[in-house]
């Protein structure tokens, strides 16, 4: 696949975690939960960033109740968990990452397309939305994914293809940013090069594949 800055039609960002780092917001939204179902769990920054490595919060909550040797509800404690994070973005405002600004100002500027790749619910992205309102506008962005768009979420590549499909674009004609290494690989399922941007817990991964590695975002990274 040839890839050339200059073709680029769209940039997009791939996940959450790409535009606000939530990731401790999470963590506390877990721990409320656990609270809140009579659970003595208490996840702390060292143990959250090793649950990481296993994708899907429910999966998460069910395998560290095995090790402990109780049986829990994942689905049902991780349901709990959003809720509790999506009322935490509803009444709080955040700040974008570092950089966000201004490659959603360039790509105005430049008449790029902005697709926010996302596989998650739609509910969740309006929170995320809502808590950046004082910055971010939806209507920026061209293409919005949701996990209701697609059978198979992240790692799979489907809600990339949805979005290329949706904005007329070919894989060489856009650029990814992605912040965590199993959505990274989405994306270069996809055949889409792909900058990563770790956030918080994920800094530490090599992200193999990614066409640049950044700790912040800024036009020079599409050069």
């Amino acid at each position: 696949m040839q890839w050339k800055v200059n073709l680029i039609k769209a940039i997009l960002f791939g996940s959450i975690g790409t535009i606000v780092e939530t990731s401790d917001i999470q963590r506390n939204s877990f721990n409320d939960a656990f609270k809140l179902t009579g659970l003595n769990w208490n996840w702390g920054e060292l143990e959250y960033k090793k649950l990481l490595k296993k994708s899907g919060g429910a999966t998460r909550i069910k395998e560290f109740g095995d090790k402990m040797n109780i049986v829990v509800d994942g689905k049902k404690i991780r349901d709990l968990k959003t809720k509790i994070f999506n009322e935490y973005m509803n009444k709080n405002k955040l700040k974008p990452r570092d950089g966000v600004l201004e490659v959603i100002n360039y790509a105005k500027k430049n008449k790029k397309k902005l697709g926010f790749v996302s596989s998650t619910s739609i509910n969740n992205i309006n929170c995320i939305f809502n808590s950046l309102r004082d910055f971010i506008n939806k209507k920026d962005f061209d293409f919005i994914g949701n996990n209701e768009m697609v059978l198979r979420e992240k790692p799979y590549p489907d809600i990339y293809n949805y979005g290329l499909k949706y904005l007329n674009i070919m894989p060489e004609e856009c650029i990814a940013i992605e912040d965590t290494e199993e959505s990274l690989n989405s994306a270069i399922e996809a055949n889409i090069k792909c900058i990563a941007f770790p956030g918080k817990y994920h800094a530490d991964n090599k992200f193999n594949g990614c066409h640049k590695l950044v700790n912040k975002l800024s036009n020079e990274i599409f050069n």
